[in-house]
């Protein structure tokens, strides 16, 4: 499915990362998940209908009709009809997800070269969703980690989304996560 999504996205010269749970997995964690997840960045002058027929070349399937669902969520949701699995496309926009294409690791995933997001960003990523299992991947992904997380960098990024949002719960959600992780590595 992967080499599949990187010849589509090809063949319209579109940077895109994984993200969400099969990037965790990636990162560490030990969790299953029935989709794919991918940020997209598409040019000025191309379009998500462009986007939908390079994906339709190599088997995907849009699973929306119409543009509301699209133009309300920034989302496209394919399915891969060879494999069965659900794909959604996250449309980039400015600002911090041009960050996270900033970095991209490339990873090898069974032969497949597969632009990730950074460990650091799938933290901010899975810190941003706040859903009890985004909770335990940001601890896996600490624990798995260790030292070598960047934890100075997800901390200006968190700081950064707190002023931009107005919240004051990203940061300790980080430190209790990292807290947590600790106890694991022990």
């Amino acid at each position: 499915m992967l080499a599949d999504l990187g010849a589509g996205l090809q063949r319209i010269a579109a940077p895109w990362y994984l993200f969400g749970a099969r990037a965790a997995i990636l990162y560490g964690v030990a969790r299953l998940t029935a989709d794919v997840d991918v940020t997209v960045q598409l040019a000025e002058r191309t379009t998500g209908e462009m986007l939908a027929a390079a994906l339709a070349r190599h088997g995907f399937t849009l699973r929306v009709s119409g543009k509301d669902f699209v133009a309300r969520t920034r989302v496209m949701p394919f399915v891969h009809e060879a494999t069965g699995l659900p794909l959604d496309v996250v449309l980039a926009g400015p600002g911090l997800e041009e960050q996270f294409f900033a970095r991209v690791q490339v990873m090898d995933v069974d032969g497949v070269r597969v632009p990730v997001a950074s460990a650091e960003d799938i933290v901010v990523m899975k810190i941003l969703a706040g859903r009890p299992k985004d909770q335990e991947d940001i601890v896996a992904i600490a624990a798995a980690h260790g030292d070598t997380l960047n934890t100075a960098a997800i901390r200006a990024t968190l700081g950064e989304l707190e002023e931009a949002l107005a919240q004051d719960d990203l940061l300790p959600t980080f430190e209790a996560g990292l807290v947590r992780a600790r106890r694991v590595r022990r």
